[in-house]
């Protein structure tokens, strides 16, 4: 009887060790190679390029009046009053800031179109990710291109349990900063708590 209580035993720890290591079934996926091989990224990619092209002719077409506007003060120059000079060379100085802004202005646009661009591409494949490991039993997939954890089923939210856990800690100490007396650590928008903590 002895034996067959332990056979039972092994077997059931057998049967729930496999059942844990099923219920934690990891994947992985590179998430550029998957973006990067959907014909939606070749379409982004035109749309973008189009973009930019066109933001460097703009910058082509100021650059263009810089350069006419140089050459005819260099040409002029001597012919120039003072106050002429002076003002040309201001303008000259403006003109080239501007297209220095514009650049710069010109980078985080197209940056953001491409952002813009890409949102939808990766929604999809996230979209196409969450359906996989639902569809397959996996609990967490890994970007394997950036380390990230792409997919992982509804837990428990334990943000109020740490909450808790840390009024019940010392502060931690800044560097620099003046340490707080015990219990007298407050969130912000909290009032402050006096040291008997009620």
């Amino acid at each position: 009887m002895k034996n067959l209580v332990k056979s039972i035993a092994i077997v059931a720890f057998t049967v729930g060790t496999i059942t844990v290591a099923q219920a934690q079934k990891i994947a992985h996926i590179s998430l550029d190679s998957l973006i990067t091989s959907m014909a939606e990224s070749k379409t982004a990619q035109e749309v973008a390029q189009k973009y930019l092209k066109d933001l460097e002719t703009q910058v082509a077409t100021m650059d263009s009046e810089l350069q006419s506007k140089y050459a005819d003060y260099m040409k002029n120059k001597d012919t120039y009053s003072a106050l002429v000079a002076s003002t040309k060379e201001t303008e000259l100085q403006d003109l080239n800031k501007r297209i220095e802004d514009f650049k710069a202005q010109a980078q985080q646009d197209y940056q953001r179109k491409y952002g813009e661009l890409s949102k939808p591409i990766y929604d999809k494949a996230k979209k196409a990710i969450d359906l996989v490991a639902k569809e397959n039993g996996y609990k967490y997939v890994l970007d394997t291109s950036a380390g990230n954890v792409l997919y992982s089923e509804p837990a428990d939210d334990i943000l109020p349990l740490v909450t808790k856990k840390l009024d019940t800690m010392p502060a931690a100490q800044i560097p620099g900063a003046t340490p707080k007396a015990p219990g007298t650590t407050k969130q912000p928008g909290t009032a402050k708590q006096p040291a008997g903590g009620k």
